[in-house]
């Protein structure tokens, strides 16, 4: 991953983490000093999910003594009944399976379990229609990408990065019309990139590196016309590149470690915004644009 773009991605990442706490600061973390457990539902919900985590201790101080909207992680909102809307745990430590009853959470809004050591399938979240960001990258998770997860319609941030998933990349995923960050590098993915990827016209950044993708890039995901950030290297896609010059926005693309062949397209020196290219390690038939230099002054060549 290029600078600009990784720092665009912590950026997004750190906002993630830091909201919880600006939440709490304003008072709406602790505004519940009763015991009494307002919504049975979410609290059954969080004690599933618990039991199922090998070692809770330390990292989560959840006891039935303390109202669940004052657990370590959950945010929940303002007003009664109090429902869940975040659950933050990341880089915790924990290390057991993700439990589906999660997805009874039905107005959660963010769920972060990144960076620890969960193993099992990704859990069945396909009843959480308010959802808008699931960080679950840096666990151990196994198995595919579940169909229920296109279930959730507001999915605006997909992390799914560095586990052991497998299989193909669901053609629902289309459906996901709200999707602006999708990451699935550093997995086993296999099959071709869905030709619907191309459809998400809102997709400003897109991760699929270091998987087994094999086939044709589809020339819709070269038209994503508010795409960024484009990562498909270190696959196996094979046949020419498509033209890039409607992707008016691209920041940076690595096409790099793959099996394309065919030439470079030379509307290259036509895409303006480009700061960033990879293209090595192909087996392209000709160079680059003569005047890629001259006509884009800013660009890094890898």
């Amino acid at each position: 991953m290029f600078l600009m773009c990784h720092s665009m991605l912590l950026a997004k990442l750190a906002l993630l983490i830091v909201l919880p706490f600006l939440l709490l600061c304003y008072g709406v973390g602790n505004a519940h000093s009763s015991t009494v457990h307002d919504n049975r539902n979410d609290l059954r919900s969080l004690l599933d999910f618990k039991q199922r985590i090998c070692n809770p201790f330390g990292a989560m101080n959840w006891t039935t003594s303390t109202h669940f909207c004052r657990w370590n992680g959950v945010v929940c909102s303002s007003t009664p009944p109090y429902r869940v809307t975040e659950l933050n745990l990341p880089g915790k430590n924990l290390d057991g399976n993700i439990s589906s009853a999660l997805g009874n959470l039905t107005s959660l809004r963010t769920l972060d379990l990144s960076d620890n050591r969960f193993r099992g399938p990704i859990p069945i979240l396909g009843k959480l229609q308010h959802l808008n960001t699931l960080s679950l990258g840096g666990n151990l998770l196994q198995g595919d990408i579940t169909e229920a997860l296109t279930n959730c319609s507001k999915l605006a941030f997909l992390n799914l990065t560095s586990n052991n998933l497998n299989g193909v990349i669901p053609a629902k995923i289309r459906s996901l019309s709200n999707l602006e960050t999708i990451i699935l590098d550093s997995n086993h993915l296999t099959g071709g990139i869905p030709v619907a990827q191309g459809n998400i016209t809102t997709l400003q950044f897109l991760s699929f590196s270091q998987n087994q993708l094999n086939g044709r890039i589809p020339h819709e995901v070269m038209r994503m016309p508010n795409i960024t950030c484009l990562y498909l290297n270190q696959n196996n896609l094979s046949g020419e590149i498509p033209e890039v010059w409607q992707m008016p926005n691209i920041l940076e693309l690595d096409l790099s470690v793959n099996n394309l062949s065919g030439r470079i397209p030379q509307d290259l020196s036509n895409v303006s915004s480009l700061q960033a290219l990879s293209l090595a390690a192909n087996m392209l038939g000709n160079t680059l644009p003569s005047n890629i230099g001259d006509a884009l002054p800013n660009l890094t060549i890898l």
